[in-house]
């Protein structure tokens, strides 16, 4: 690879996407700027692959790897596989000692798991996520299998609530974060965006300071601390909580100014 080319990850949710799920034409334009250029744009998100896929087609994108499910999977370009794209790294795990500890300390706790294969099991009431190649099951069910994904909601909780209640718990040999609402996402132990876009960049060639990753949740901040400490660029957007701003070092506006679109042309020397 040239000594000049850089990584560019983004986070989704947040950062390329509105809270509605629209992308502004700045931060389309932006980003397939940043590629035409010569970087290597890819996408480094909690998603999974399914809900992923569809983001790198409105951004017209065909990186060689792609993170998901938190840095759980990446998924590498085949043209041999229908979608383009086949599983190159899966991390699971056992989910049966966090989800009692979480059943037991959570009354209205709703649950979802990821298995290898890209299918969920999700338990009653978890409506508000894409339950397409999914099953609704028993919450004995969940932990039939290794997963490398979980998600539990928390509805009657609002998000400072459920802060509190997580640190509580005492979770430990996993690694989770928490998002903006009372939901909670956890992968295997020492398994984060970083320690998936660090495989990706050594994969790649690309030097370690020739990174840029940008991000505005607490499930971005192990990817901001990867990137500076690199001696990389690690954009927090506008809206990001203080915890999450902290660890960059730059700052954009938020995602309905376009923060993104601003951070590409700024730190990337686009012309847009």
């Amino acid at each position: 690879m040239s000594d000049g080319m850089r990584l560019v990850a983004l986070d989704i949710d947040g950062t390329i996407l509105g809270e509605d799920g629209s992308l502004a034409d700045e931060v389309r334009d932006a980003v397939r700027a940043a590629a035409a250029a010569g970087d290597i744009v890819t996408l480094a998100t909690g998603r999974s692959w399914d809900s992923t896929q569809p983001v790198l087609e409105m951004l017209g994108l065909e990186p060689e790897y792609v993170v998901c499910a938190n840095g759980a999977l990446v998924m590498k370009r085949d043209a041999a596989e229908a979608s383009g794209y086949r599983r190159h790294l899966i991390e699971t795990f056992d989910a049966r000692p966090v989800l009692e500890t979480i059943h037991a300390a959570l009354d209205d706790g709703r649950y979802m798991v990821e298995l290898p294969d890209g299918f969920r099991k999700y338990t009653e009431g978890m409506v508000d996520w894409t339950l397409e190649n999914a099953e609704k099951v028993a919450f004995e069910r969940l932990f039939d299998e290794p997963v490398l994904r979980v998600v539990v909601v928390s509805p009657g909780q609002d998000e400072q609530e459920f802060l509190e209640s997580v640190e509580r718990m005492g979770l430990h040999q996993v690694a989770y974060s928490i998002g903006w609402t009372a939901w909670l996402d956890i992968a295997p132990q020492g398994v984060n965006k970083s320690t998936a876009l660090e495989h990706v960049r050594e994969a790649l060639g690309v030097a370690s300071d020739r990174v840029l990753v940008a991000g505005d949740g607490r499930n971005d901040i192990e990817m901001l601390e990867w990137a500076v400490a690199s001696g990389g660029i690690a954009v927090a957007m506008g809206q990001a909580p203080d915890e999450v701003a902290a660890v960059a070092n730059a700052r954009t506006a938020s995602i309905t100014e376009n923060g993104l679109a601003l951070a590409l042309t700024e730190h990337l020397s686009l012309s847009v």
